[in-house]
């Protein structure tokens, strides 16, 4: 047999088992299809491959292995299971093995972000900063480095994808990285030594005011809920906790015991945190196992609509318990959860099998039906839930109104910050990053640094030199985030990307305004836990 008519057959072989998953994955579980069921089922089988024959005997190009992949894995899996909902996914080879990196939270490289420019008309990659103690980091890398080749081999042209899978390797391996760096007149070469690199899920950790902890969690991976407790741990070292900002924004969920690990760490032991029901399996109910240790302080939650998935079953569970004050814009509304099954050829579906109910029996699901993915995922209505008189209305342990049907509502809602012309303009341009490599050519900055008017000046003077069109009065209307833009790059530079972050973090108006709530939190955190810890969900 050729190995193009092997590998379609393997591509048709796995959409028809995929469709047998659909049909039969439970099949020790429920009970057997009808007759009339698996007879239905086999006639759509039949269908498809008639189809799939036609195509290929009278398509008017000859289809490759590269086609033939792309119409099974690209069109035909994904779009039967889009057709069931948004989130059931097919996962080929490459994707399932990025899928489980980010699971595990770590991978084996040299440790830095790296991102394409276009300079004089080739696309260049920079690196945007290392990781702080990687190999990268250690060799003195610095964001604004050009990397010119990878073990000889030049990377002009290349994207950041195919230069990041270059420098990927076994661990103890040795790439050779050439780089240029501005105000060198000599290109540089690294010798690293690729390591494992841990990708933090709590990438920022600090008081952001004396006896307050701010702690940003990007994702939910295997690790998130140790991160959490070592955070914690940190801030206690440092004196009595008086209050927490868990900043919730852009997390995109992830693995749904590390979200119950996490309320765990904020709740009583047996309060609910989370139950998932579906039609396959039976109802599951998960608590705190081992609940808060120490005492208690208050806590606020900050959200956005891209908070969805794990990110809202710690918002629920602390906000119907009335442990934290749930701040920001009403969250993405992901309440179906997938289980991934692990398919041959290192492929994977993550299918649909329950959906998520906080512990006062909301639905976290948003409506998705008889509307476009797109729809789904960025046509959304921005408008408060608390107007909609057609909202599900639950109550939290101490009778607060909390409202259902898709996601999760915030207690005190936060604009959303949005970025003016000037602002883009200058993003677009990365001219706060090419600012920096400008500037630490000829300078260095302390930890008591600020852009006074001397930096401002020079700051001027290069966005001329580089033709990036805004004029000083657009600058001085935006004089404050100016400001804190070029000193978070400045930080990054010089110190590495956590000092940045917390730059912006601490200026970030958002956070102000969840830390102006954190009397709000304290009286809520005082009248809570009067009565027994919810032990039972209800629906």
């Amino acid at each position: 047999m050729a190995p193009r008519t092997r590998r379609a057959l393997f591509s048709v072989t796995v959409f028809l088992a995929t469709c047998g998953i659909l049909g039969s994955v439970y099949n020790q579980k429920v009970a057997a299809q009808s007759a009339s069921d698996e007879s239905t089922l086999r006639d759509s089988l039949k269908s498809f491959t008639s189809v799939y024959s036609v195509v290929e005997q009278n398509y008017a190009e000859k289809l490759d292995s590269d086609r033939t992949d792309k119409a099974i894995y690209d069109g035909a899996i994904p779009g039967m299971l889009h057709v069931l909902d948004p989130h059931s996914n097919f996962y080929d080879p490459k994707a399932y093995a990025q899928m489980r990196e980010d699971q595990h939270g770590r991978y084996y490289g040299v440790g830095m972000t790296i991102q394409p420019q276009l300079i004089d008309g080739t696309i260049k990659i920079l690196v945007l900063y290392p990781f702080e103690n990687t190999p990268s980091f250690k060799a003195g890398i610095k964001p604004g480095d050009m990397i010119i080749s990878v073990d000889g081999k030049p990377t002009d042209g290349l994207d950041s994808a195919a230069v990041a899978s270059m420098l990927k390797g076994p661990r103890g391996t040795h790439v050779l990285v050439q780089m240029s760096r501005e105000g060198r007149d000599k290109p540089m070469t690294f010798d690293l030594v690729r390591d494992e690199i841990p990708r933090p899920s709590v990438d920022l950790a600090f008081q952001v005011k004396p006896n307050v902890g701010y702690m940003h969690v990007t994702n939910f991976q295997e690790t998130t809920a140790r991160e959490v407790g070592e955070a914690l741990d940190k801030f206690r070292q440092d004196g009595p906790l008086k209050g927490l900002v868990i900043d919730l924004r852009g997390n995109p969920g992830g693995l749904l015991n590390q979200a119950v690990d996490m309320s765990d760490k904020f709740l009583e032991k047996g309060q609910v945190v989370v139950s998932q029901h579906g039609r396959a399996a039976a109802d599951q109910i998960y608590s705190a196992s081992r609940g808060e240790a120490g005492p208690k302080f208050p806590i606020v939650v900050l959200v956005n609509r891209n908070t969805a998935s794990a990110a809202e079953i710690v918002s629920g569970a602390l906000q119907d318990h009335d442990r934290a004050l749930i701040v920001g814009e009403t969250t993405f509304g992901k309440g179906l959860v997938q289980t991934v099954f692990t398919l041959s050829q290192n492929t994977g579906l993550a299918l649909t099998t329950f959906h998520y109910y906080t512990p006062s029996g909301r639905l976290i699901q948003r409506p998705y039906n008889n509307m476009s993915l797109y729809d789904y995922y960025y046509v959304r209505d921005a408008s408060n839930p608390k107007d909609n008189a057609n909202r599900e209305v639950k109550l939290t342990d101490e009778g607060r109104t909390v409202y259902g049907g898709g996601g999760i509502t915030p207690d005190e809602h936060i604009d959303p910050i949005k970025a003016n012309h000037t602002q883009d303009v200058l993003l677009q341009h990365y001219s706060f990053f090419n600012f920096s490599k400008h500037y630490l050519s000829n300078h260095t900055v302390a930890k008591d640094f600020n852009v006074d008017d001397a930096v401002l000046a020079d700051f001027k003077a290069f966005l001329k030199t580089k033709k990036v069109d805004v004029s000083d009065a657009d600058l001085t209307t935006n004089i404050e985030w100016v400001k804190e833009s070029i000193k978070s790059d400045l930080f990054t530079s010089q110190f590495g990307q956590i000092e940045g972050q917390k730059v912006r973090a601490t200026w970030d108006p958002q956070i102000q305004k969840a830390l102006s709530f954190m009397p709000q939190a304290q009286a809520l955190e005082e009248h809570a836990g009067k009565g027994k810890p919810t032990t039972t969900a209800s629906r």
